[in-house]
Parts: structure tokens; C-alpha cells; sequence
């Protein structure tokens, strides 16, 4: 690994660090201290794991990841337990590293050789670490065949699979069923629709559509899904499609159907504004049903498509597995064999809200009638960020596009040429 090609990949992590997609893994804040090992009563480092496990017989096999909400810790190490206990050849112990910390304690272990085994990420972050040069070439070692197409493509980066996708989420249309049948609208299907729509359900009190437009990684992610729609790509977006795009969103926001304060409101802010019936549409993630069920229990709604321009389209969020070259390669995946299979699949999904990217799974997971089951049909359609280990500055261009044109500060066209130029300097 070259010193340079770190460098410069902490810096991008360091500027990113504060940023939270809840998009990328299910809306959470990821800033605690608390870890599975500390829900268990004990932490251990990759070295102190080692040594326990080879005092016991058994091999060690560390895992890392970032999620903090105790719920998800306890099921995880639970999962850990059992298959402690289904074999004696290994001993799996899993350390809590803070998101905003994550991606320089890889850096860092990388350079030290104090990694784990097995690290659950953010799934655009992963070509980054491919790109380190950390990561198992695990083609023909996990069948990935049965997944999501663009989970698998998440995790691979020329023609390689670096991974295997844990669980994911995407983005659908939220509509307020009441609002709907008052103003006497069908469901939207299309860009035209959603337009027609927008506008019948706009009144004094009430906006039409929200979307999060943060000028951030989780405005970028509320925003492929329609660059997509139109044949766009992430990487050549100064063309008709692209500028069709960005058009459409300007349209919304000076027909007044959107409002310009989405700038200012993150995905759990666009639930609240729906929740609290300011919004009568809104595109979201799965992740808010569990609150909006809590807290909105009378509020009548349901869930569809994103509307299309040319092709449906939304966009993949979740985490993968990842292991770790030069590390415990036959104990990981031994693990992520087990922790696969269908029970535990569905154990994991339920307690994190997640859908299973194994399409087999996810299609049993849900009732015909459930909120979910439309977000499982929209996985067909979702494709992954980058991946790119860039990605990060190709965002930065995307969403700052995105931006200025709700706010008036570019047109279309110039907005789109700007982010163009940005971008070739980066892949190009």
C-alpha cells in the first residue's frame, strides 16, 4: 500500500467523518461508546482476542463494526454466541468502533497490522478499502448468487467480490392515503404523475413532495434515485438526461409542490414534517416505519415506487461483511457462513429493520400486506453508490449540484456542467 494513497484516503475519511447517511445504514446517529463486548460485559482488542482464543483450543476471529444502538449490538452478539456454541475451531469476538472513527481505524490498522478479521462497513465505502489493498479476494469462496444484483456489486470491483452484503435499505414513495382520495388523485407511477399530484395536494399548510436535499452524502443519496430514472449515470451527468434531472427537481421547488427548506432537512426531518401532515408525499427509507408506526399509530399511509422518468430506479443503502486479507480468512468465512443462513438472516432483519439481500430470504421475509414488502420490490431497481474509491468527491459534486439548483444559484445546465467538470477531474 502506498503511503501516498493513504494519506490522501484519510484526509477524504477525516472530511467525511461528521457526515451521517442514514441512508447508508438505517437512519442511525452513529456517535456512542457502546459496544457489543461492553453489552456482554467485556472488549477486547485483536491481540487480546487472539490470546484467549488460542488458550482455549480455538482460533480467534475479531470483528469491527459501528453500530451503537444497543438493539443491534445485542443481536449481533447474540448470533456471535450461538455460533460459539454450534463449534470448538473458532472463537468470534466483536468490537464496537464509532462511526465517525471507523474508516481511520482501518486506515491506521492497516499500517499498524492491527486489523480485524471481519469489518461490517458502509456500503459505498468499500472499493475505498479494496483499494487499500485490505480485503480478501473472496470470489469462488461465498455463492452470492441468490443476492441482490446491485448488493453484490456493492462489494465487487473489477469483476472481483470483496464481500458479502449483510443487510439493506433503500428509498421508495410514502404517500398519505387520506390526503390522496381527498384530493382525488391515484397512486403516481411517473414523473408526470408525481407532478400532477404534487400540485393537487399542495395547499397553504400542506406541500406536495419532500425529499432530503442536504448538501451532503445523504442529500446525494435522496437524489440518484431520479438522475438514475432518466439513464443518467453518477459520472456523466451534463447531458440531456442529466439536466432532465436536475430540471425536474427546480420544477418542483418553483411550482411551490416542494419546499426549499428540504435544503435543511434530513431524512428523519422529511418523516416528521409527513408524520406531522405538513408533507403529502415524501421519499424515505424502511428505516422510519418502526417510528412512524410508534409515534403516528392513526396516521393512514403506504408506500410505492419512486415515479419514473424512463425506468424505475432507487438507490442501495446497508452494510457489507468484508474480510480481512492475511487475517483469519477460513475462521471469517466460516462465520459469515453461518451467520448467512436463513435463520439468522431473519433474526438480524428483523431486529435491525433491515430487508436480507439474499432475494430468497427477502422474499419470505415480509407479509403480501406489509409496509416493507414495496421496498422489496424496489430493490430490483436499486443500484449501489459508486463503487468507487472516489466516491466520496463524486458525491460532493453530485449533491453540490443538487443544491444549487433548489436554491436558484445555477441553472440546470450550469449546474450540471460545473459538477461535470468535478467529476472528470476525478475519475479521469
Amino acid at each position: 500500500m502506498k503511503r501516498k494513497k493513504v494519506i490522501a484516503l484519510l484526509a477524504a475519511f477525516a472530511m467525511l467523518s461528521g457526515l451521517l447517511t442514514g441512508c447508508g445504514s438505517s437512519g442511525e446517529t452513529k456517535e456512542a461508546d457502546q459496544s457489543a463486548g461492553e453489552v456482554s460485559g467485556e472488549e477486547t482488542s485483536v491481540a487480546e482476542a487472539e490470546e484467549s482464543a488460542s488458550a482455549e483450543g480455538a482460533e480467534a476471529v475479531t470483528i469491527w463494526y459501528y453500530w451503537e444502538t444497543e438493539g443491534h449490538q445485542v443481536a449481533l452478539d447474540q448470533v456471535i454466541q450461538e455460533y460459539n456454541a454450534s463449534q470448538n475451531a473458532y472463537e468470534v469476538t466483536a468490537k464496537y468502533v464509532p462511526f465517525a472513527d471507523f474508516k481511520k481505524q482501518l486506515s491506521i490498522g492497516a499500517s499498524a497490522d492491527e486489523l480485524p478479521d471481519i469489518a461490517i462497513l458502509d456500503s459505498p465505502d468499500h472499493a475505498s478499502y479494496v483499494d487499500m489493498g485490505i480485503f480478501e479476494d473472496i470470489t469462488g469462496k461465498f455463492d452470492v448468487s441468490n443476492y441482490y444484483e446491485g448488493t453484490v456489486n456493492s462489494c465487487t470491483v473489477d469483476g472481483k467480490l470483496y464481500g458479502v452484503p449483510f443487510g439493506v435499505n433503500c428509498l421508495a414513495l410514502y404517500y398519505n392515503e387520506d390526503m390522496l382520495k381527498d384530493a382525488g388523485c391515484s397512486v403516481p407511477a411517473t414523473w408526470d404523475e408525481l407532478k400532477e399530484t404534487a400540485k393537487a395536494l399542495t395547499t397553504d399548510s400542506v406541500t406536495g413532495l419532500a425529499l432530503c436535499s442536504v448538501q451532503n452524502e445523504e442529500g446525494t443519496f435522496n437524489f440518484v434515485p431520479w438522475l438514475w430514472s432518466t439513464g443518467a449515470t453518477s459520472y456523466d451527468i451534463n447531458n440531456e438526461n442529466g439536466i432532465r434531472a436536475l430540471t425536474f427537481i427546480q420544477d418542483l421547488i418553483n411550482e411551490g409542490v416542494m419546499s426549499k427548506e428540504c435544503i435543511n432537512w434530513t431524512q428523519g426531518d422529511v418523516m416528521n414534517q409527513f408524520i406531522s401532515g405538513n408533507v403529502a408525499m415524501m421519499e424515505n427509507g424502511p428505516w422510519q416505519i418502526p417510528t412512524m408506526q410508534a409515534e403516528a399509530p392513526n396516521l393512514n399511509w403506504k408506500v410505492t415506487l419512486i415515479p419514473k422518468d424512463a425506468e424505475y430506479s432507487s438507490v442501495l443503502g446497508g452494510e457489507n461483511y468484508a474480510v480481512i486479507n492475511g487475517r483469519n480468512v477460513d475462521g471469517a468465512l466460516d462465520f459469515l457462513t453461518y451467520a448467512t443462513s436463513e435463520e439468522k438472516v431473519k433474526f438480524m432483519m428483523e431486529k435491525f429493520g433491515y430487508i436480507s439481500a439474499d432475494k430468497t430470504i427477502a422474499e419470505k421475509q415480509f407479509e403480501a400486506d406489509s409496509p416493507y414488502q414495496p421496498f422489496v420490490e424496489e430493490l430490483n431497481y436499486a443500484m449501489p453508490r459508486g463503487p468507487l474509491a472516489e466516491w466520496p468527491s463524486v458525491s460532493d459534486a453530485i449533491s453540490l449540484a443538487f443544491n444549487q439548483v433548489i436554491t436558484g444559484t445555477a441553472t440546470p445546465e450550469d449546474a450540471a456542467a460545473q459538477a461535470q467538470e468535478t467529476i472528470d477531474g476525478i475519475i479521469k
